[in-house]
């Protein structure tokens, strides 16, 4: 069972579960306003891993033209249930389906936890290609070394991996593929409303030509 099956195969649960999250992290919505606000309304958006689409459609409620893009086809389902008047396709931030300069903003929140090591260059030279000069990208993930592994996740069976990283790690690669990065935070989990794990979040931009 690879990624994409996995999270086809728990996506409603995770969609009951996690869909309305956003409603416990104050934080986390503070700063996707202070994103849409730099980008300015009608700002073409990218979610890329959005999930069951909550995250899209918050950005969306924000002024932005948000789109949503996930791996999974059954989350892509799901978002589009939620959410029918936003869109959502199915594919991978290794290989973004838009155009160079196409985006004003990237928003990846925990989904580059689950890009093995090797695979984050490929993945940020995406984000880098993605935006116009001027973009902005930010992403959030749990912070650490550790690697943790799932067979069973919301009563589904599951084969996932989620990569723990250093923000300062994460920052050096953001800046090896050409992306500024300009804000780095850091937090204590939202307890009993999110797993314990350390939070971060980077915010980083394509310079302008």
């Amino acid at each position: 069972m690879d990624l994409q099956r996995s999270y086809d195969a728990i996506a409603a649960a995770y969609a009951e579960r996690f869909g309305d999250e956003l409603a416990h992290k104050p934080l986390d919505r503070a700063l996707l306003s202070a994103f849409a606000t730099m980008l300015g309304r009608d700002a073409p958006v990218l979610d890329a891993g959005c999930g069951p689409g909550h995250v899209t459609a918050f950005l969306s409620g924000l002024g932005l033209d948000a789109r949503g893009l996930d791996l999974s086809p059954g989350m892509v389902d799901q978002a589009r249930r939620r959410h029918p008047l936003l869109r959502f396709e199915v594919g991978s931030m290794l290989a973004l389906p838009v155009a160079d300069g196409e985006l004003a903003g990237i928003v990846a929140f925990y989904s580059v936890i689950h890009l093995r090591p090797e695979e984050r260059p490929r993945a940020f030279a995406e984000f880098h290609r993605a935006l116009r000069p001027g973009g902005r990208v930010l992403i959030a993930v749990h912070v650490g070394d550790e690697v943790r592994h799932a067979d069973e996740m919301l009563g589904g069976p599951v084969d996932l991996d989620f990569f723990f990283v250093r923000t300062d790690a994460l920052s050096a690669r953001l800046e090896a593929a050409g992306l500024r990065v300009d804000a780095v935070l850091e937090r204590r989990a939202h307890v009993p409303h999110e797993i314990d794990t350390r939070r971060g979040y980077l915010l980083a931009a394509k310079p302008e030509a």
